[in-house]
């Protein structure tokens, strides 16, 4: 039944965000559009729609794999390192090449952000006290440690302002033909679920895994290359989207319980709503200015987080 409400929020949502923008276009303009309505629609709000949704359903997504592998409730691609580290790559694309495409980007940040998220793994595995918040917070320092050193050369190539502008996340700019990369997120987001009983297997540890006869170290190596191609394209794409993969997983599991098959359409269909609707508020509070995805979903995302952490026991994450 929830996920019916899912549904007609989306569906709701998103005529909500077509209809918003400076541009006034009202729903009974359908029949009658304007050439300048119409490239409004075309080329700028039906582009942010769909990027919204496509970066809602795969970051979410990819949140609950991460979660699932680390077997930890608050471990996601913003707490383990993995957008640092795409930061790092894609300033390092920058730097060793010029006039580089956005292909050669999305494959140097997706290098370092593999790299940077199998760093995180192997940190995990030595270390031996596994509280739920404490494995969090070793993520949060690997991945300043990371942050630190892109702002240095950053700093020092005089990279920090476009760093800055590419990082954030925001909306506003998304328009067609400088999107269509996120395509890329769909494939990933579709093999995920088709391998998502296995991922639960993982899960549960190498040992259990290996008993029931699961190549235990492919399935994580295939959950974190998608964790670390989907972080590469939505942060080249749309810059870095706080908390997102961290406490959509979280709230799916406190009405949906600890079954990842059976929570991910959940989960994708929760991430785009949540995207959409900070998206739309984020143009509304001092219409006609907007505020940036990246404030909203950080305001929002936080507070839903302490939340989280404050009644951990009582929702036993």
């Amino acid at each position: 039944m929830r996920i019916s409400y899912l549904w007609t929020a989306l569906i709701l949502l998103s005529v909500c965000s077509v209809f918003i923008g400076v541009k006034d276009i009202s729903p009974l303009d359908l029949f009658s559009l304007s050439a300048e309505q119409q490239q409004t629609l075309i080329i700028s709000r039906i582009p942010r729609l769909i990027s919204l949704i496509i970066a809602g359903v795969s970051m979410s997504v990819v949140g609950l794999i991460m979660q699932q592998l680390s077997r930890n409730k608050f471990v996601s691609p913003t707490t383990a390192g993995t957008m640092d580290s795409a930061s790092l790559g894609l300033l390092v694309a920058v730097l060793m090449f010029a006039s580089a495409t956005p292909l050669t980007k999305i494959a140097v940040a997706f290098v370092f952000a593999l790299a940077g998220t199998f760093l995180f793994m192997k940190i995990l595995d030595k270390v031996k006290y596994k509280d739920s918040i404490f494995i969090p917070l070793v993520g949060l320092m690997f991945g300043n440690v990371v942050g630190s050193i892109t702002t240095f050369f950053a700093y020092k190539y005089d990279l920090i302002q476009s760093l800055s502008a590419w990082l954030h996340g925001d909306f506003s700019m998304i328009l067609k033909g400088r999107y269509e990369m996120l395509y890329v997120s769909v494939p990933l987001v579709v093999l995920a679920y088709i391998f998502a009983n296995k991922f639960t297997v993982a899960g549960m540890g190498e040992e259990f895994a290996v008993n029931l006869g699961l190549n235990y170290k492919t399935v994580v190596n295939l959950g974190l290359v998608i964790v670390a191609l989907v972080s590469a394209v939505v942060i080249l794409t749309v810059g870095n989207i706080p908390f997102l993969g961290l406490i959509i997983p979280n709230i799916v599991t406190l009405y949906q319980g600890d079954h990842l098959k059976k929570n991910l359409p959940h989960t994708a269909l929760l991430g785009a709503v949540f995207l959409i609707f900070c998206d739309i508020l984020g143009r509304i509070i001092i219409f006609p200015y907007e505020i940036s995805i990246g404030l909203t979903v950080g305001v929002i995302g936080s507070g839903i987080f302490l939340y989280l952490l404050m009644r951990r026991k009582s929702y036993g994450l």
